[in-house]
């Protein structure tokens, strides 16, 4: 069956929103692109980022969405690695330079000249998308689209943010969301202790984090019973830096794990001094995708989700902004929310 012209897709016309349910024609794959039916699109913070204008220059009006799973419907010239109906993901890094210096050192995730799914690049808050094979990465496995889905930013991210805090046994997660709960996972698997820090009052959440197995959760304002080696930190909240390192032994590290955050208010260089480092992660590479893909299904993770239809995409981004989310949203085409 031919694919159809139309597709609906929830279109970012301008910073601020509101997103518009708008018919589109169905864009067609170029040289080295995919052409995917979506199944299902995760709903990020970094969509909130590019929605509140906190990125500068998105591409206007942009389809948001950057963890998208869907099956490949037509490609494009050149591209052998995928079959028509293969099921793919395409993460946030959809497009690098290739020749700057850091692309041809390995460090791609630096590059001058990059391409973002959902903000440079149109995303998947849509029936059907577009990306660079090169950039795509296969989905084999029995986890269902919806619940693949936020391995591919939140999980990709929070796999690049937990590798960087290096080897303690104790790590300390400040905001135990979508990115916060599946690194957890991945720490418990491998033995290491897990120390949660919510929104205080978040009861809901600290709850939710005990029953993955952390040893301790409590309010971001709190010390924990015990030294961390390391803290990841994915809430955008720029006081929780000197909170954090209030919180981390000697020569611990405190990684900044989103790609926005508030202004870091001044601290005493004493509880930096003693070696400890702070250090930001930015975007991912395609090698911390096969890494972490190819990990997710041996612990095996599991993606707490709630599901919203693509036409409430707007509410999905509202329930994440206030907080209102246990683990992370997803928005599914068609039929495929549950009856």
């Amino acid at each position: 069956m031919p694919e159809p012209q139309t597709m609906r897709a929830m279109v970012l016309p301008r910073v601020g929103g509101p997103l518009e349910l708008r018919e589109l024609p169905v864009p067609r794959p170029g040289p080295g692109q995919v052409l995917l039916k979506v199944s299902a699109c995760g709903v990020c913070r970094t969509d909130l980022h590019v929605y509140d204008g906190d990125l500068p220059h998105p591409k206007l009006p942009v389809i948001l969405g950057h963890e998208i799973v869907g099956r490949v419907a037509a490609l494009g010239a050149g591209v052998h690695q995928f079959t028509v109906g293969e099921r793919v993901g395409v993460p946030w890094l959809g497009h690098t330079c290739g020749s700057c210096r850091f692309c041809r050192a390995g460090r791609e995730n630096l590059c001058d000249a990059p391409g973002f799914t959902g903000y440079t690049l149109d995303g998947g808050y849509a029936e059907y998308a577009v990306a660079e094979a090169a950039y795509c990465f296969p989905l084999p496995g029995s986890l269902e689209d919806e619940r693949a889905a936020p391995l591919l930013c939140a999980g990709l991210i929070g796999y690049r943010s937990y590798r960087l805090a290096g080897e303690g046994r104790n790590l300390g997660i400040y905001g135990f969301g979508a990115a916060g709960h599946l690194a957890a996972q991945v720490a418990r698997y491998q033995g290491r202790r897990v120390f949660a820090f919510t929104s205080p009052g978040d009861r809901e959440a600290q709850e939710f984090a005990r029953r993955l197995g952390a040893v301790w959760a409590g309010d971001s304002t709190e010390l924990p019973p015990e030294e961390l080696d390391a803290a990841i930190i994915f809430a955008p909240v720029g006081p929780l830096v000197p909170q954090a390192l209030r919180a981390v032994v000697k020569g611990g590290v405190v990684v900044c794990g989103g790609i926005h955050m508030s202004d870091i208010p001044s601290f005493p260089y004493a509880i930096l001094w003693g070696e400890r480092v702070v250090r930001s992660v930015a975007n991912l590479t395609r090698q911390d995708g096969e890494e972490f893909l190819a990990l997710a299904p041996q612990i095996p993770i599991r993606p707490e989700v709630e599901l919203f239809p693509l036409e409430a995409a707007e509410e999905a981004l509202q329930r994440l902004r206030e907080g209102r989310l246990s683990g992370a949203a997803v928005l599914v085409m068609g039929d495929g929310m549950p009856a």
